[in-house]
C-alpha cells in the first residue's frame, strides 16, 4: 500500500484542520509502518498559485505547516514529506496528462464552479486545470490509496478517469504482447473520523482560520489559558445536555461541543451524554477545555519550537523532496516513453 494525499499552506492552523485531516494523516502513517506500507504528504503550493496569494504569506505558511505536521506526529523519518514545488515532475507530469484529460471532465468539476463562480472568464487557467495537477500528484507516486474527503471524491474519480484513458491509450506491450499499463489506478479512502469541527460562535458554519471573530476557533498556538477562554465563552443555549443524541437536534452549538468532547477522546457523542447528559454547560465546558488543554499542549509546545526553526523546517522539506523525486522519475520517464517523446 502506498498511501499519497496533499494538503493546502494555510496559515493559522486550528483545531479542525487537527481533527478533520491531520490526525488522520498520522494514524495512516502508523498503519503503515506497522504493514510496511508508505505515505507520501505534500504541501500543496503549487496548487496555491491558482488563486491570489501573497508571496511571502505563502511561504511562510508553508513551512508553519511542516511544523504544524511534525507537530502533531507526522515523522519526517517514517514518512515523506515535502512540498510540490521541489519536486518538478509534478508539474511536467500534469503536462503529459493534459493531453489525456476532456474540457468536458474539468467543465463538471463542482469545485470548479464553485471557486470561479460566475466570473469564470477572469478565473486562472491554473484554477481550472487544478484536477489534472490533483491526478499528477497521485499518479507519479503509483499510489494504491488516496484518503478523500466529500469535496474531493470527484477529483480523484478524475484522476482514475486519466489514468484508465492513458492506460488505454499509450500502454505499451509487455514480452507476451499483455499491455503493461504506465498508471496504478488508486483507490479512495475515506477516513473513518473526519471530524467536521464547527465554529465556536456559529454552530452552522465550519471552523476557519478566515472566520473575522478568533473566539470562532481553537488555534494550535493557543496556550492553556486562552483555550479556557474560548471554550467558557462558546455560544451555547439555556437548556441543560440532552441524554440522547437525539436530544441534540436543533441545537448545533451544543451539538458541535459534544462532538468536540467525543473525538478527543475517541468516545462515541452516545458516551459523552451518558456522562454529562442533563448537565448544564456550566459543568460541561470546563471538562471540555481541560480535554482539550492536556492534549493539545504537547501539540503547541512542538509547534511553537519548530515554527521558530527555519532551517530545521526546511530541511525536513528538503529530505522529503529528495525521496519523493527518486520515487517520481520512473513513472514520468515510462509516461514520456509511452508517448513518444524523445529525449536525451
Amino acid at each position: 500500500m502506498r498511501i499519497v494525499s496533499g494538503i493546502q499552506p494555510t496559515g493559522n492552523l486550528h483545531l479542525g484542520n487537527y481533527l478533520g485531516a491531520i490526525r488522520n494523516w498520522v494514524k495512516m502513517q502508523d498503519d503503515a509502518t506497522a504493514t510496511g506500507g508508505e505515505c507520501l504528504y505534500f504541501l500543496a503550493d503549487l496548487h496555491a498559485i491558482s488563486m491570489p496569494h501573497v508571496p511571502a504569506e505563502l511561504a511562510s505558511n508553508t513551512r508553519e505547516m511542516v511544523a504544524a505536521l511534525v507537530a502533531c506526529g507526522v515523522d519526517p523519518d517514517r514518512s515523506i514529506l515535502f512540498n510540490q514545488a521541489q519536486v518538478p515532475q509534478h508539474t511536467e507530469l500534469q503536462w503529459l496528462l493534459n493531453g489525456t484529460a476532456r474540457m468536458g471532465w474539468l467543465n463538471r468539476m463542482t469545485q470548479w464552479k464553485d471557486k470561479a463562480g460566475k466570473n469564470r472568464e477572469g478565473a486562472s487557467v491554473a484554477l481550472f486545470t487544478y484536477p489534472v495537477l490533483q491526478a499528477a500528484d497521485v499518479l507519479l507516486y503509483q499510489a494504491t490509496h488516496v484518503p478523500v474527503g466529500e469535496d474531493q471524491k470527484q477529483h480523484l474519480e478524475l484522476a482514475r478517469d486519466i489514468a484508465q484513458k492513458f492506460n488505454n491509450d499509450f500502454a505499451p506491450k509487455d514480452g507476451n504482447g499483455e499491455e503493461a499499463p504506465v498508471f496504478t489506478l488508486p483507490d479512495p479512502i475515506i477516513p473513518p473520523e473526519a471530524a467536521r469541527i464547527m465554529s465556536l460562535r456559529d454552530g452552522t458554519a465550519k471552523m476557519s482560520k478566515s472566520d473575522p471573530s478568533d473566539m470562532a476557533r481553537i488555534n494550535l498556538t493557543d496556550d492553556a489559558d486562552t483555550i479556557m477562554k474560548k471554550i467558557k465563552k462558546a455560544k451555547t443555549d439555556p437548556e441543560p445536555l440532552p441524554s440522547d443524541k437525539a436530544g441534540l437536534a436543533g441545537r448545533p452549538e451544543a451539538a458541535n461541543l459534544v462532538g468536540i468532547y467525543a473525538v478527543m477522546t475517541g468516545g462515541t457523542v452516545e458516551s459523552v451524554l451518558a456522562e454529562f447528559g442533563e448537565e448544564g454547560f456550566g459543568k460541561f465546558k470546563p471538562a471540555l477545555g481541560e480535554l482539550l488543554v492536556s492534549k493539545l499542549a504537547p501539540i503547541n509546545d512542538r509547534f511553537v519550537e519548530l515554527r521558530r526553526d527555519r532551517a530545521t523546517l526546511d530541511a525536513f522539506l528538503r529530505q522529503g523532496a529528495e525521496k519523493a523525486r527518486a520515487l517520481a522519475v520512473p513513472t514520468l520517464n515510462a509516461a514520456y516513453d509511452a508517448l513518444g517523446l524523445v529525449r536525451g
